[in-house]
């Protein structure tokens, strides 16, 4: 029997840590976000909110150029890169700590040349936070990780079932997590009560609310995965960490909502960190 742990509250003051008075941006981590095709340009910028939400430093949007008005709208902390033009984007993504790549993405040639270039400037120690329709090339295309940076998955279960192989049927936590350690990452397993695979552990989060379910969502929690990762040290616990609090706004805003939408969670971040911090 697999012992399956569970996700709670107690995770958030081991990893927010309240913030030293001598920090600048760049203690904060630097994120590179990549996505945002012309007709699913809405996912990156949720995805980038949750980054700048959430507390990362330096965050940059690469996607296409009709987003950019619109990011710069909703989000003018972010900076933005024209994925046209990838030779100004390389020096940017191999600078990130975390890269966090396929919210929008879509699934064409020029995605997949994306997905390709960015996984070749994979350096050692670096955070790539992989998500949405990169899943999706990552399967069709039997793609390797990038072998020298920590690879973070975060599939809902038909793109679990891609990437795996397992039938959504038959995703036990033995199945899912002998696949998370071939794949030698660390995979989010997102449905109804989301389970994490990271450290050879089992982690089940403890929160949601079908007032989750709308458009969106999946794209905030990997800004907010990377977020995260780029500023607590300890990865797998700013993932656990992350996912917890995904919910536990959410499951808030649901007892006088009848639907979350996405951008509220982000919105709630800062006061939710602030509160949740170590003492």
């Amino acid at each position: 029997m697999v012992k399956v742990r569970k996700i709670t509250q107690n995770i958030l003051n081991t990893v927010i840590q309240k913030r030293p008075a001598d920090s600048f941006k760049g203690t904060y981590g630097k994120i590179a976000l990549i996505g945002g095709s012309q007709n699913f340009g809405g996912a990156i910028i949720m995805a980038s909110l949750a980054a700048v939400y959430s507390g990362a430093g330096l965050v940059t949007t690469i996607t296409d150029q009709t987003n950019q008005t619109s990011l710069h709208d909703w989000l003018p902390e972010a900076m933005f890169v024209d994925w046209n033009q990838f030779e100004q984007a390389a020096p940017i993504i191999q600078a990130a700590n975390v890269v966090v790549i396929g919210p929008g993405l879509g699934t064409d040639n020029q995605a997949f040349d994306l997905l390709t270039k960015t996984f070749q400037l994979a350096k050692l120690g670096q955070i790539f936070v992989i998500d949405g329709s990169a899943l999706t090339l990552l399967a069709a295309n039997k793609l390797a990780l990038p072998q020298d940076s920590i690879n973070v998955l975060t599939p809902h279960q038909m793109e679990w079932q891609r990437v795996s192989g397992i039938q959504m049927a038959d995703q036990t936590p033995q199945e899912n997590q002998a696949a998370a350690q071939k794949l030698n990452a660390i995979v989010v397993v997102k449905s109804h009560r989301t389970q994490v695979y990271a450290n050879d552990q089992i982690y089940e989060n403890t929160g949601g609310t079908p007032a989750q379910a709308t458009g969106g969502m999946g794209d905030t929690l990997a800004g907010m995965v990377g977020g995260f990762a780029a500023q607590f040290r300890d990865t797998p616990k700013a993932v656990l960490a992350a996912v917890y609090s995904h919910s536990a706004i959410a499951d808030k805003l649901a007892e006088k909502q009848y639907v979350v939408l996405p951008h509220q969670i982000s919105e709630a971040l800062p006061k939710f960190m602030h509160k949740n911090q170590a003492n």
